[in-house]
């Protein structure tokens, strides 16, 4: 699997969870201390994030960093 097809699977992952959850981009990035716009651009896999990044995004949610990554 390619880091694009990756980053697109992760970004829809993430955003599967976050509407699960009910937040809206604004609550998450406010939780992750991200601009909105940042979140998105990690949604759409426009984004090479790190893995400081992951550890806050699975904190935010509540979710375990491997579910993040079943696609």
């Amino acid at each position: 699997m390619s880091y694009e097809e990756i980053s697109s699977k992760f970004g829809v992952k993430l955003k599967y969870l976050r509407l699960l959850k009910n937040m809206t981009q604004e609550e998450l990035a406010e939780k992750l201390s991200v601009d909105p716009h940042y979140l998105s651009d990690i949604e759409c896999g426009r984004r090479n994030i790190t893995l400081k990044t992951i550890c806050k995004i699975s904190d935010a949610l509540h979710v375990g960093i491997e579910q993040l990554f079943i696609f």
